[in-house]
């Protein structure tokens, strides 16, 4: 029991850590290494749950895919982050307002599990024993929370579609493919027939 604490307590205490350098560090590559470091030590807090599919899961789709994809992403998108943070402070009622919204929503559901402990029993799925970590969670997912996976799912659509727009943008000096102008073009204006005479040249 003691061990289990002592894991708990350092996963915790480096997942929080990792956190606040996650968006306190200037480079964004440094930022995103300190992403995957909280999503190992959150690995480890699932399987101290007795979660061990969920945190295989955050270990193979988040490490392995997003953190990655996001770092590729952070260098093609070539961040200025001097012009970034010339426009810090101008932003910064709004994040100090919804910082403010975010910790009064957690206010108010840490004062409901204290206020109200029978909650808890009301939220839990019972599951029987021979069932595996897996078939239990599919079953939940799939049958009381089937609109909410969809809806993650969307907001990860949403996500990737904004990546590729990013990447996508238009840049001075960037010579891109447009079709439509492909397409539009006529053989008048690429293509010129010239009548050459026998032994001269064009």
């Amino acid at each position: 029991m003691i061990v289990q604490a002592l894991a708990f307590y350092l996963f915790a205490l480096t997942t929080v850590a990792a956190g606040v350098m996650v968006i306190t560090v200037r480079n964004p590559v440094h930022s995103v290494l300190f992403l995957i470091l909280a999503f190992f030590n959150s690995a480890g807090l699932f399987v101290l749950l007795g979660a061990e599919f969920l945190a295989m899961i955050l270990v193979v789709v988040y490490v392995g895919a997003v953190a990655v994809l996001f770092m590729f992403v952070v260098m093609m998108l070539d961040i200025n982050i001097v012009e970034l943070r010339q426009g810090f402070l101008e932003y910064l009622p709004i994040g100090g307002i919804i910082g403010l919204i975010l910790l009064a929503e957690l206010l108010v559901v840490t004062g409901g599990w204290a206020l109200a402990p029978e909650g808890a029993s009301v939220a839990l799925a019972p599951v029987a024993d021979a069932v595996s970590n897996t078939h239990a969670l599919g079953e939940i997912l799939y049958t009381r929370y089937v609109y909410l996976f969809q809806a993650a799912g969307l907001v990860l659509l949403v996500a990737m579609v904004g990546a590729i727009v990013l990447t996508h943008r238009r840049r001075d000096g960037v010579r891109r493919q447009r079709i439509a102008d492909q397409v539009a073009r006529r053989v008048e204006d690429t293509l010129e027939i010239r009548k050459v005479e026998s032994g001269k040249g064009v």
